[in-house]
Parts: structure tokens; C-alpha cells; sequence
């Protein structure tokens, strides 16, 4: 796959058209991409004093993929580091992502409100996200996971206070986070719905297109996620919570 080229006489336009993530850089910058977006790159940061080759490096690195060419079989995994993966890639990405598609949606509604009122819904779904989503990860990284890899060191070495920790630790993976991760689910197949699985209609602005690209992106994230807690690290730390009890009777 070729990558797109960037120099100092790309369009500003063309350059977010070819790639949705360089947005952040041209927001950083203040640089308008919507609708004055057709002047070169050069014009739009000399008009704002801007070195016009670190602006091509910074767009560059945005650019950079990090999707993984070869699958990973992550049911293969020590789940300690799994659980440390979900969290600094999962957790860490919902951290800059999910404030970044929140405040999208905000100028494209605000924008283009009245051209689809049928959109409108995305707004109170990413409000409730924003609320929500955050506390559950901090629950995960403070009380879940810490959890999760002290029932893995009883039971790799198989120690005898195991069964203690688990009665008087143990938390509702199984109530809790199954079920905030089932609303997320809906929260996600609802956003689906209303943006037609992020098709973006003809002649949509760039701000209506970098929205629908980082709500799908978003949407990924979260799949793979959910999928990677609710089928693997769960289900093995319940797998040896109960192999510990059954060895302690």
C-alpha cells in the first residue's frame, strides 16, 4: 500500500482527505481545514509563523500506522501481560481518543446540526460515554486488574492463602463489568445505526468525514477491547479462582 506523500505544496484539504488522523495536527496549530483548507500547506504556516517542515514532520508522525500486520494470539498470553497490554494500548488510546471523537462531534453537530438533525443522538451517546467509560477503566486498573494478577501468582506458585484472598477480594467481574461493557455494546450498535456504519454521505465536509472516521475508529477499539476482557482475561481469571478453591477444600 502506498503511503500519501506530504510536502510544503500539499493542500491542507487533500492532506486530511488522505489521511483523518493529521487533523489533530493542523487543530493544534489552529489551521483551518474545512473550508479554507485548498491553500498549500506552506501558505497556511507561514500565515501563521509557522517552520513549515517540523509542521511536515509532526504530520508525518500522525500519520504513522501502528495497526499490527500479523495477528496475535492473545489467548496465548500470560495474562499479567495481557492485562498490562489492555491497559496501555486500550485504556491509554480511550484516555486521548475518546475526549478527541467527543469534541468532533461537538463541531460537527455544531456545524451541521440543522443539515442532519437525525445526528443530533450522537451527541447525548458520547456525553454518557465520556461519564461513564473513564471510571470504568480507573476501576479496572485499581481494583480489577491488581486483583486479577494476585490470583495468578497464588495460582502459578500455588499458595495457600489463596483461597482467603479470593473470599475476602474477590469482585463481581462476572455482574459488574460484564454488564457496563453490555451498555457500551448498545452505546456502540446505536452509533452505528445513526450514522448508517459511518457512511459518510456525498459532498460531506472534512469536519463531517474526520467525525464518522474517528467514531469508527473508536468503535474498533472498543470490540477488540471488550473481546479481549469479557472472552479471554476474564473468563481465565475465573477459570483459576475456582481451580484455587476446589485444591483448598
Amino acid at each position: 500500500m502506498q503511503t500519501y506523500k506530504i510536502d510544503s505544496s500539499s493542500s491542507v484539504t487533500d492532506i486530511v482527505t488522505h489521511d483523518y488522523r493529521t487533523a489533530n495536527v493542523f487543530r493544534k496549530y489552529d489551521i483551518d481545514f474545512c473550508y479554507g483548507g485548498k491553500r498549500p500547506l506552506d501558505d497556511a504556516c507561514k500565515a501563521k509563523g509557522l517552520d513549515t517542515e517540523e509542521v511536515v514532520k509532526e504530520l508525518r508522525r500522525s500519520m504513522r500506522h501502528t495497526i499490527y500486520q500479523m495477528p496475535l494470539d492473545f489467548d496465548e498470553w500470560n495474562i499479567d501481560f495481557l492485562a498490562d497490554y489492555i491497559l496501555n494500548i486500550h485504556h491509554r488510546y480511550l484516555d486521548k481518543a475518546l475526549p478527541d471523537a467527543n469534541e468532533y462531534v461537538k463541531r460537527f453537530l455544531n456545524g451541521d446540526r440543522k443539515k442532519f438533525p437525525g445526528l443530533g443522538e450522537l451527541e447525548k451517546i458520547m456525553q454518557r460515554m465520556m461519564k461513564e467509560i473513564p471510571p470504568h477503566m480507573r476501576k479496572e486498573e485499581e481494583i480489577i486488574f491488581p486483583y486479577i494478577k494476585q490470583i495468578n501468582h497464588a495460582w502459578r506458585h500455588r499458595e495457600s492463602y489463596a483461597s482467603l484472598l479470593i473470599r475476602t477480594l474477590r469482585k463481581p467481574v462476572e455482574e459488574v463489568m460484564h454488564g457496563e461493557h453490555e451498555t457500551v455494546g448498545k452505546q456502540l450498535h446505536r452509533i452505528r445505526e445513526i450514522t448508517g456504519n459511518y457512511t459518510i454521505p456525498s459532498k460531506a465536509c472534512i469536519t463531517h468525514q474526520i467525525t464518522f472516521a474517528k467514531l469508527n475508529e473508536l468503535d474498533k477499539d472498543l470490540v477488540q477491547h471488550i473481546h479481549l476482557e469479557n472472552n479471554i482475561l476474564f473468563p481465565k481469571a475465573i477459570a483459576m479462582e475456582k481451580e484455587l478453591l476446589q485444591n483448598q477444600d
